[in-house]
């Protein structure tokens, strides 16, 4: 069921039953999404927030206690198209204040080579058409995942508050474990 029919389902059942009844608990299923040949599921505490031309997909992710919330936006160019890993991973390096090198590791999951790659800092906050810097954010952490898919990289970049990320560390895992072949 997706989140808006989750939504609308809550909303009606406190409609129906009536002012004094309490309402229910929101409930976010975890989900399958896909693109470039790969799927994925996200994550049941990830929020679908609004995509736009250059991404694929972007969850808000909940804030650690006394953080702010963070996202993950996943980004798939085409075939051949994005760029190298090496030059995508040293682009996220570039936006932190100091241009410190990505930790980089790479696994398999279900016979997709995967590219991972973690820094902190200062997070430069890049957007907008030429990406410039949208302000700098102390504190901050990009978990990132390239993966190798039939149609093209598909990219996965989590950024936030360390905090935050520290906290949905284990959903990401979890849904670079769900990586499949579609």
């Amino acid at each position: 069921m997706s989140l808006a029919r989750s939504f609308l389902a809550a909303a009606a059942s406190v409609l129906v039953a009536g002012p004094l009844a309490a309402a229910p608990a929101p409930v976010h299923s975890p989900h399958s999404e896909t693109a470039g040949g790969v799927q994925w599921t996200v994550p049941a505490r990830w929020s679908a927030g609004a995509g736009s031309s250059m991404r694929v997909a972007t969850y808000a992710i909940p804030a650690a206690k006394g953080s702010e919330p963070g996202e993950c936006a996943v980004f798939f160019f085409g075939p051949g198209q994005g760029g190298t890993l090496d030059a995508n991973v040293e682009r996220w390096g570039r936006q932190f204040e100091g241009t410190p090198k990505p930790a980089q590791t790479a696994t398999t999951v279900a016979s997709l080579r995967v590219t991972r790659a973690s820094v902190a800092g200062t997070y430069l906050a890049p957007g907008g058409p030429m990406m410039q810097s949208t302000g700098s954010r102390p504190g901050y952490r990009l978990l990132g995942a390239i993966v190798e898919g039939p149609e093209g990289n598909v990219f996965f970049k989590l950024t936030g508050p360390a905090a935050t990320v520290a906290a949905a560390a284990p959903d990401f895992e979890a849904l670079i474990a769900s990586l499949r072949k579609k």
